[in-house]
């Protein structure tokens, strides 16, 4: 009598193996898909609703909005503006003065 019909141990845990980076792959690419619609969610301009544009400054990646030009700084990203002497008393250091 043959032993056809069941699988060897080796080959049970070859594809439970198998199967359990299939799944992790799976749940790190649907992490991802999530994380990228929750940031392109978050990254909207507060009065328009229309997706911010990323512009460069300073080093610093600031927020802005297409339509109305609004400015939407991260946090801490006035703080990094601030730190060069010369913007210490220029329109960034003045608003980083009210709040503290």
């Amino acid at each position: 009598m043959s032993n056809h019909s069941k699988p060897s141990k080796n080959e049970e845990e070859f594809f439970a193996r198998a199967d359990a980076e299939l799944r992790k792959q799976l749940r790190e690419r649907a992490d991802a898909e999530r994380a990228k619609a929750a940031h392109a969610e978050r990254n909207r301009c507060p009065r328009c609703d229309v997706p911010l544009v990323a512009k460069a400054n300073s080093g610093v990646t600031i927020d802005q909005c297409p339509q109305c030009e609004g400015i939407w700084p991260d946090k801490g990203e006035l703080e990094i503006l601030a730190t060069g002497k010369e913007r210490e008393s220029g329109f960034v250091g003045s608003l980083l003065r009210i709040w503290k």
